[in-house]
């Protein structure tokens, strides 16, 4: 699988798995934006405009390296999945999303006052991460591989390793496969320029309407330690999606802790963090 997104518009997700926007104090933040029901995700944000003319050009997905930013400030592992999907249009709007592969993703944040979300996303190069091991989607409906599919992560930090994100299912997102596609959908070709959230159609437009999409699908929960703790320099952080009926949950503990990253039916994203 292609591992250079420079081509591919770069999407997030917000707010589509339950409690993650409370433990990362962002709830205020969207505390205007009104939703088709309570469990829905909050909106999309761009984390990357190809040949965008803004700081969101800068192309910013490495599959090793987490470079800090140099202003001071807090800065989280964000655990994800994140979709690869191609694209087609009809009358300049979204018509088709068609995923393809999916993988362990990081969409480490800023935890910061910011007017849009974007604007704690893309601080320069290394600032996303995405795994080189794609897995392959046979079909993004239930009854498919991701059903089988559950995502953990992990902080190493001075020769320990601690849980930073809790193991749960990927269906355990709140809007997943055809849901969460039509959801996508509308909202890229309906989004406003409200609150935290941009007008990414007219992005799309700018970039002269991309073919293919890299959409991080929203922040799982962290562990108690995840939540209260920030990266440093010479931590590594690891994001791992893993197939239930072939590993564990202890035994992939123990994977991560003897640095063993290429396994059958996982994906694993491991970072080292930088200055």
């Amino acid at each position: 699988m292609n591992k250079d997104y420079k081509n591919f518009l770069g999407l997030g997700i917000a707010g589509n798995f339950a409690l993650h926007l409370k433990q990362a104090g962002e709830l205020e933040d969207f505390k205007d934006v009104i939703t088709v029901d309570e469990a829905a995700p909050k909106g999309v944000f761009p984390f990357y405009i190809p040949g965008g003319s803004t700081f969101l050009g800068t192309y910013p997905i490495s599959n090793d390296t987490i470079k800090l930013p140099s202003e001071e400030v807090n800065v989280q592992a964000e655990p994800e999945v994140a979709l690869i999907c191609r694209l087609t249009y009809k009358d300049d709007r979204i018509d088709t999303i068609t995923p393809t592969h999916f993988g362990a993703y990081n969409d480490t944040s800023l935890r910061k006052n910011a007017p849009k979300i974007s604007l704690k996303k893309n601080w320069g190069a290394q600032s996303k991460g995405i795994s080189s091991q794609l897995i392959e989607i046979d079909s993004f409906s239930e009854g498919g591989i991701m059903d089988n599919y559950r995502i953990c992560s992990f902080l190493r930090r001075g020769g320990n390793v601690f849980r930073y994100g809790e193991d749960v299912e990927l269906t355990g997102y709140s809007y997943f496969y055809e849901k969460l596609l039509e959801w996508i959908k509308n909202q890229i070709n309906t989004q406003e320029n409200f609150g935290p959230l941009e007008p990414v159609l007219e992005y799309i437009k700018e970039a002269a309407y991309p073919q293919e999409l890299v959409i991080s699908i929203g922040a799982t929960r962290y562990t108690e330690y995840g939540e209260t703790t920030f990266l440093q320099s010479g931590d590594e952080v690891i994001v791992v999606l893993y197939d239930n009926r072939i590993h564990c949950k202890n035994p992939v503990f123990s994977k991560v802790v003897a640095g063993s990253y290429e396994h059958e039916g996982m994906s694993i994203l491991a970072q080292k963090v930088i200055d």
